[in-house]
C-alpha cells in the first residue's frame, strides 16, 4: 500500500469513527459509505474493515470521556447481572461491548438468550412486568440469512435480548465486527468481572 493510499485509508478511518461517536451512525457499513461520500464524493471500492473503524471508535471515545465511561460501563454491568439472574431459566449469556469493555456512551446491553418458544419468553418477561417491543431480524450466518426475533428492554439502559433455539447454546456465531467467533459470558463470569464470589453458573 503507497503511502498516499495509506493517508486516505487513515482519513476514512477518522471520519467513520467520528460519524459512529459524534453523528451517532449506528451500523459500520453505513458509517464507511458515508465517510468515503463526505471526504470523496463517491463510493470507494476497497472499504474498511469494521475493526479498524470499531478500533478508531474506542480510541476516540475514551480519549475524551475515560473516567464517565468507566463508570458507565460498570453500571451496564451490573444491570447485566440483574437481567441475566432474572432470566437464568433462558441461559443467558453476555455479549458485545459490555463484556468486552469497549463501550461508548449510545452502547447497549446486549445478551444472547435461548428457548424453543418465544411465547415462554415473553410471558416471563410480563411476570415481572417489564416493558419490550420485539423484531425480526435477519443475520447471515456461513453465507446463509436466518431470521432470529430480538427482544429490546429498557432498565437505565436499553438492552437487546437475541432469540436462539436451545441447542444454539453450542453454535459459535461469529462477530461483524473481526469475524471470530462471539465470546459468550456466562452470568458468573460476568459477576467475576465486577468482583463477585458467587461461583453460579
Amino acid at each position: 500500500m503507497s503511502k498516499k493510499q495509506q493517508q486516505i485509508r487513515m482519513l476514512l478511518i477518522r471520519e467513520a469513527a467520528r460519524l459512529m461517536v459524534e453523528e451517532n451512525v449506528t451500523q459500520y457499513l453505513d458509517a464507511k459509505k458515508l465517510a468515503a461520500k463526505r471526504l470523496f464524493r463517491k463510493p470507494l471500492k476497497n472499504l474498511l474493515s469494521n475493526k479498524e473503524v470499531a478500533d478508531a471508535v474506542y480510541q476516540m471515545t475514551h480519549l475524551l470521556n475515560a473516567e464517565a465511561l468507566d463508570q458507565q460501563l460498570h453500571e451496564m454491568r451490573q444491570i447485566a447481572i440483574n437481567v441475566m439472574r432474572e432470566l437464568s431459566d433462558f441461559s443467558p449469556r453476555l455479549i458485545g461491548s459490555v463484556s468486552t469493555g469497549r463501550i461508548r456512551e449510545s452502547s447497549d446491553i446486549d445478551i444472547h438468550v435461548f428457548v424453543d418458544h418465544i411465547e415462554s419468553l415473553l410471558i416471563f418477561l410480563d411476570h415481572l412486568g417489564w416493558r419490550y417491543e420485539t423484531s425480526l431480524v435477519s443475520i447471515q450466518q456461513n453465507g446463509v440469512l436466518n431470521d432470529y426475533q430480538h427482544v429490546y428492554l429498557w432498565l437505565d439502559y436499553p438492552i437487546e435480548l437475541s432469540v436462539y433455539p436451545t441447542l444454539e447454546i453450542r453454535k459459535a456465531t461469529r462477530s461483524s465486527v473481526d469475524r471470530k467467533p462471539i465470546k459468550r459470558l456466562s452470568l458468573s463470569k460476568v459477576e467475576a468481572l465486577l468482583g463477585y464470589m458467587d461461583d453460579t453458573v
